[in-house]
């Protein structure tokens, strides 16, 4: 029997199934064969069927097309990444909730933000292609490219405040001291966080503070002010570096308490060391060899 080929950059099923049903009312006699760059194929025709491949599953790349992956990576989309990938993590990297979710509903629940929120990042998951539409339970696919867009938000530059205790004794309770007072807009961060998770590569730097906003030093009123416990811009070595977070929602929401100070979470603390000068990159990669890398 004679056989066309029909040979496309991009099959998306229903382009799949409108090509065979248009051969099917046009061309029964002729056997059919349709056949993707992507690796996908479809034949029509007696003892063609063992032709037939699905789809490999991996992102699409359009020529000529800017896709914004800083879209997916907004500071909530980044708090559901870390929720969609918490079963996954050991114990104690993350605090998020643990569970599995079928559609956007579920997953808006668990995370605590709207519906509209949570269904937007879906479509920007489907987009992008890193996420498996035939599992029963949304699944992050093609995890080894998602990890390096994420990478691409890591903060360059970010600023930093030292700041020195006024009481020089006993610096580790005078940080916990003070991370219990502004619980929710503070927490240790970069290279202490990952020694608070056990996951510390890099020693020999001050302790960072992530928060919400830079605090305001009031000197004339010590008392009513937790965080006029600090000199900031001392003459002296600081005891701590204060750095807003870039991502304050997806960073305080993922911190878990350690050793009775909140820090902040595994993912957070690769991504915020990524660009650090300081051995950051060294850092990085070993938590990402032994968190992260099994993830994939």
């Amino acid at each position: 029997m004679p056989l066309a080929v029909v040979h496309v950059d991009h099959a998306p099923r229903a382009l799949t199934a409108n090509v065979m049903a248009f051969a099917q009312e046009f061309a029964a006699e002729v056997a059919v064969g349709f056949v993707s760059a992507e690796g996908a194929s479809e034949f029509r025709g007696e003892g063609l069927e063992g032709l037939n491949v699905s789809a490999p599953f991996r992102p699409r790349q359009v020529k000529g097309t800017l896709i914004r992956t800083d879209n997916l990576f907004s500071d909530l989309n980044q708090w559901m990444l870390k929720v969609l990938l918490a079963p996954e993590l050991p114990e104690g990297m993350l605090n998020a909730p643990r569970g599995r979710y079928r559609n956007g509903v579920e997953l808006a629940r668990a995370a605590q933000v709207s519906a509209m929120t949570a269904s937007r990042f879906l479509q920007q998951l489907r987009r992008e292609r890193f996420l498996l539409e035939s599992q029963e339970f949304l699944t992050l696919v093609q995890r080894e490219e998602l990890f390096e867009h994420w990478s691409s938000v890591a903060p360059h530059g970010t600023p930093d405040v030292p700041a020195r205790f006024l009481a020089n004794i006993q610096i580790g309770e005078r940080v916990q001291e003070l991370l219990n007072k502004v619980e929710g807009d503070a927490c240790l961060g970069l290279f202490a966080a990952a020694d608070g998770l056990r996951v510390g590569h890099v020693s020999g730097v001050p302790r960072y503070i992530s928060v919400r906003r830079m605090p305001r030093f009031n000197r004339a009123s010590p008392g009513s002010n937790p965080w006029n416990a600090l000199q900031p811009f001392p003459k002296e070595a600081p005891h701590v570096l204060l750095r807003v977070a870039r991502f304050p929602e997806s960073t305080f929401r993922g911190a878990v308490r350690r050793d009775g100070v909140m820090v902040a979470d595994v993912i957070q603390v690769w991504l915020d060391v990524l660009n650090h000068p300081t051995r950051g990159q060294e850092q990085a990669e070993h938590i990402y060899r032994k968190v992260l890398r099994p993830l994939l």
